[in-house]
């Protein structure tokens, strides 16, 4: 399954190569160079952590960042669809939803009996969930969306699916140990899954976001 356009996100348009005189880098070409951005913002994020940077606020906006970057040097852009497209896009955040309250659920099931939600925020909450939606969108943007486009134009939907979520698990290594790969693995193959299901990168970032901005409680 190879859709020509993911609902929510293009890799650049083939007529700005042909404007501009320059072939269109090949899916090989292009899923080495966001790799190599990938590789980037974790190398800055580790050195970071390992330097004594102890803001995580700042650190994680700055991750995030660097990912948008990479994404959109690779011919990332956010497209923005007609309104006879808010159906499907509806859909998409809907199944999002879903599938990010199936994770907090499951989270949760392995902490039983406890702790449980103290609904008392800190002042910090605000900054710290916007930075977790935006390290949690950009993942996904760079993830499930340019490089499992490349390697699903190159390779099939299969090899997309695995190489996506091996590389997720991978991801969050260098932060809290190999003992996270088993489980960050099966939660790169679920929400690899929202993005076959729906073409696009909307239900797996929405996902990802609430499990993540749950993680303040839990």
């Amino acid at each position: 399954m190879r859709p020509a356009h993911s609902p929510d996100a293009t890799i650049a348009a083939p007529g700005l190569a042909r404007r501009s005189g320059l072939a269109r880098p090949g899916p090989a070409i292009r899923a080495a160079l966001i790799t190599l951005a990938l590789a980037g913002a974790i190398g800055a994020r580790w050195a970071a952590t390992v330097g004594g940077i102890s803001d995580g606020i700042a650190v994680g906006a700055v991750f995030g960042a660097l990912l948008l970057m990479g994404a959109a040097v690779t011919g990332w852009h956010p497209r923005f669809l007609p309104a006879s497209s808010l159906g499907r896009d509806a859909r998409a955040v809907a199944i999002g939803l879903a599938g990010g309250t199936a994770l907090v659920v499951l989270a949760l099931a392995t902490r039983w009996p406890g702790p449980w939600l103290p609904f008392q925020p800190a002042a910090s909450f605000l900054p710290w969930a916007a930075v977790t939606v935006l390290v949690a969108t950009a993942e996904e943007v760079v993830l499930r969306g340019v490089l499992f486009d490349v390697l699903d134009e190159a390779s099939g939907t299969v090899v997309a699916l695995a190489a996506t979520s091996v590389a997720f698990a991978l991801l969050h290594v260098p932060l809290y140990g190999w003992h996270v790969v088993p489980l960050d693995l099966g939660v790169g193959l679920f929400l690899g899954g929202l993005r076959v299901l729906t073409g696009g990168v909307a239900a797996p970032a929405v996902a990802h976001a609430v499990a993540d901005l749950a993680t303040w409680w839990i």
